[in-house]
């Protein structure tokens, strides 16, 4: 189970110096495989995101993504874009860079779209209660989901236990993602 680590400024910090430090911190306990750098209000954004794939590169095995911006996820180096549910058309822009895409769905429809459209991965959500994101879809909704679709799926939302982490190892999905257990 593929572990995404989606960071944000309540945790981590909104100084490039804080926020590598407890990046660091939490890269070095969870080892995830994938992290997002995710501020949708940074003023310093391209700062951080610099020194967010720096740090990020310093430890195998672990690709950065950058949030909605492609173009800025090259110029830096990351490895790829997470692409918000209203992005759908920048996946071919996005593939063309050569970055891995992964977009934010809700639905299976999006899901189903954004494998049509060449995405490389999906996150899905919300599987959990999770603050402020809707009615839970839960995990049965998560495998019927699985069974009609070929892309990547990370189950997002409301994980935060180790229970929560085992009853999505339950389903086929290619990993979890998450801010609150990565915390």
């Amino acid at each position: 189970m593929r572990k995404y680590l989606i960071t944000s400024r309540e945790f981590y910090g909104d100084t490039s110096g804080e926020f590598c430090s407890n990046l660091c911190k939490q890269m070095k306990e969870h080892k995830p495989e994938f992290v997002l750098y995710r501020d949708k209000g940074a003023q310093n954004y391209e700062e951080i995101a610099a020194a967010f794939v720096a740090e990020c590169k310093k430890f195998e095995n672990i690709k950065p993504f950058l949030h909605q911006d492609s173009i800025l996820a090259k110029k830096l180096g990351a490895s790829g874009v997470h692409l918000t549910s209203c992005q759908f058309d920048k996946v071919a822009q996005a593939r063309e860079m050569g970055l891995f895409v992964i977009i934010s769905t809700h639905t299976h429809e999006e899901v189903l779209r954004a494998q049509m459209l060449g995405a490389d991965a999906v996150t899905y959500s919300p599987i959990f209660a999770s603050p402020n994101k809707g009615e839970p879809k839960g995990v049965e909704d998560l495998k019927e989901l699985l069974e009609i679709c070929e892309i990547k799926v990370f189950a997002l939302g409301g994980i935060v236990t180790e229970e929560h982490i085992a009853a999505i190892e339950q389903t086929k999905a290619y990993g979890f993602a998450s801010i609150r257990y990565f915390y």
